[in-house]
């Protein structure tokens, strides 16, 4: 069984930050005329995925004792760390009404999240934008 190490140094270290390249070729799209939205669309939905179940960011699962919640590190927005109990728990926060709210504010938590956070916001509008008619250039 490969570990993530072996996996991402088998990529050359890609492997984890393969949504960065797809945001930038987003931008790229959304800058170069000839790029239509099928393109845009494509790349938003890449990047909304990367951001959800694969970007590097901290678990913050909620933990008995500690007010941050999990310090592992983790893989994407809606996952949680190597701790089974954590790996779907965030997930399961959007879910449970009482508890999107704790979801939520752990988006904005630090800077990494943050930084996700927006990432994802921004590649759903942009998808969304791509589909209205004369906003894109085709």
């Amino acid at each position: 069984m490969a570990t993530s190490g072996a996996r991402s140094s088998r990529l050359g270290g890609v492997g984890q930050w393969w949504g960065v390249l797809a945001g930038a070729l987003l931008i790229a799209a959304w800058i170069n005329k000839a790029a239509g939205p099928a393109v845009v669309i494509t790349l938003s939905a890449a990047v909304l995925l990367w951001c959800f179940f694969q970007a590097p960011v901290t678990c913050s699962a909620p933990v008995r004792g500690r007010e941050d919640g999990c310090r592992n590190n983790a893989t994407g927005l809606l996952m949680g760390c190597h701790i089974r109990q954590h790996r779907w728990q965030k997930l399961k926060m959007l879910i449970l009404r009482r508890q999107v709210r704790a979801f939520c504010s752990g988006l904005f938590s630090d800077g990494k999240a943050t930084l996700v956070t927006l990432a994802a916001i921004g590649s759903f509008l942009s998808g969304l934008v791509a589909f209205i008619p004369g906003v894109t250039v085709s």
